[in-house]
């Protein structure tokens, strides 16, 4: 299926920060690469933790502005965004769990998805575009733009099962009850504070119950 067509000013939109900057430095493509490393590994753990399986949900809310060091919402960069999703992906897409990428507040943490998400989900579309200065953020743009057919769901009900906060966004409205904070080797991703969390089954019963250890 054929991705969501995406408009010529929506493309330009999006492609502004590339288009009036001057070119990376060394430096700054060692950082972006950095942050690709350290975007695949959280997921890693974070997968690992979860014990997440193919067709789950993995949310993840990323300030661009944070991983640059800067305070979220103002230096939104569509320059970091890609390798954070690519980082990411590499580690979701193989494993077949679908990522949940949220955008920023003005669309109220809407969530990109694939559409196949949203089917098997039976999730409810909704229409905006997301843009990286306007509402949307970066790495929901990068999202919309790179996923095979994307779309926008305003909730996707606590489905999440895992997830990353990067930069302090709040992914807590997207996660499946009860959420457990997961400990991993890394607190930051860039400049980020790195929150990560998931999923475990509610208990029941009681001091006479007895519980399976390998779901806590």
């Amino acid at each position: 299926m054929s991705a969501t067509p995406v408009t010529s000013s929506t493309t330009s939109t999006a492609a502004s920060d590339a288009a009036t900057s001057p070119a990376p430095t060394g430096e700054e493509l060692a950082f972006y690469e950095k942050v690709r490393e350290q975007a695949a590994q959280a997921t890693r753990e974070v997968l690992a933790a979860s014990h997440e399986k193919a067709g789950d949900i993995f949310v993840v809310g990323c300030s661009s502005s944070e991983v640059l060091g800067e305070r979220i919402g103002t230096h939104t960069s569509m320059r970091v965004a890609p390798y954070l999703f690519n980082g990411i992906q590499s580690v979701l897409k193989p494993a077949g769990v679908f990522l949940a990428a949220q955008c920023c507040e003005h669309l109220n943490r809407a969530i990109v998805m694939e559409r196949g998400c949203m089917e098997r989900y039976d999730l409810e579309q909704v229409n905006a575009i997301p843009q990286p200065t306007h509402a949307g953020g970066a790495f929901g743009t990068i999202a919309y733009q790179r996923f095979d057919d994307p779309v926008l769901v305003e909730d996707i009900r606590h489905l999440a099962k895992a997830g990353m906060d990067i930069g302090d966004t709040l992914i807590g409205m997207h996660l499946r009850p009860v959420a457990v904070p997961l400990r991993i080797s890394l607190d930051a991703i860039g400049s980020a504070h790195l929150v990560c969390a998931r999923y475990r089954p509610k208990y029941v019963g009681g001091a006479r119950a007895i519980y399976d250890e390998s779901l806590m």
